[in-house]
């Protein structure tokens, strides 16, 4: 079938918006990784309440969480697309899982590097 037949497609920038809220939806009903990532969002910005964040690093840690999620969100729709093409235990399928799995750590492990560079020594002032 066509693209321009899809009943999914969007015919305007409300139905834009409104399926790509339900793609937000579906993605924090079905995925637990992003109910984690949500959980230590909630703690660093605690924390970073608590220790006064100047607003460049809001800035960079709120970067952070964007860029977790929205690779958290890809993740997931990987999964689905894979899961909706194949059910054997293809290779290829793997390594396509594999690969977005690997993108959603790789961005967590940076965000990680970032809280550390702006909470340490914040932390280590206290003491």
């Amino acid at each position: 079938m066509a693209l321009k037949d899809n009943k999914y497609k969007s015919k305007t920038i409300f139905h834009s918006f409104k399926y790509a809220f339900e793609g937000m939806y579906y993605g924090f009903r079905t995925a637990t990784n992003l109910l984690v990532d949500i959980l230590v969002a909630i703690i660093v910005m605690i924390f970073g309440l608590l220790l006064n964040l100047s607003s460049t690093e809001w800035i960079a840690v709120f970067l952070c969480f964007g860029l977790v999620i929205s690779l958290e969100l890809m993740n997931s729709a990987v999964e689905e697309v894979v899961d909706m093409i194949t059910k054997e235990n293809d290779i290829k399928a793997k390594r396509a899982k594999d690969l977005a799995a690997g993108a959603v750590l790789f961005g967590a492990i940076m965000a990680a590097v970032v809280g550390v560079i702006i909470f340490l020594p914040k932390i280590i002032s206290l003491l």
